[in-house]
């Protein structure tokens, strides 16, 4: 199974960058494929979100279960989201892609196309942090399927 993390954005050298590439270098039972996507002409912000969601959209391949990070979406425990994604791995899903919006969100289409909308909590996370975040809890579900002890309960 591959996992692909399309996010609106390009984060730079920092460390919101070096939080995603720690965790993301950790995770040897799925590639991880980042996909940066980044508007190139100036728009008007009542269309913003749509223009993101075309973007978003774009990369992800056929067939491919889709998870929208939302606020608005099913908050999981640690266990919880390595349940998901074991049991899209041996329901033989080839590729899971998240999607990370922009500063302003998601649009309503994004949302409403997913397979599933996930919640990292109640807090607002800055976009480019919610990567790293993703890429801990990716790292945390392929140790807690492996038995590892990283994960405490």
């Amino acid at each position: 199974m591959r996992i692909h993390i399309v996010a609106i954005g390009r984060a730079r050298a920092g460390p919101e960058a070096a939080l995603f590439q720690h965790y993301s270098d950790r995770v040897n039972q799925w590639p991880i494929a980042l996909v940066e996507q980044e508007l190139r002409k100036r728009t008007a912000s009542q269309k913003l979100a749509e223009a993101e969601a075309t973007l978003l959209q774009q990369p992800v391949p056929d067939g491919a279960y889709v998870v929208a990070l939302d606020e608005r979406g099913k908050q999981h425990t640690s266990r919880e989201f390595a349940r998901l994604l074991g049991g899209l791995q041996d329901d033989g899903r080839r590729d899971v892609v998240f999607l990370i919006g922009g500063a302003d969100g998601l649009a309503p289409s994004v949302r409403e196309g997913a397979d599933k909308v996930v919640s990292l909590g109640q807090a607002t996370w800055p976009h480019l942090l919610v990567r790293g975040l993703l890429a801990e809890q990716i790292y945390r579900a392929q140790q807690i399927i492996s038995g590892h002890p990283y994960h405490r309960d």
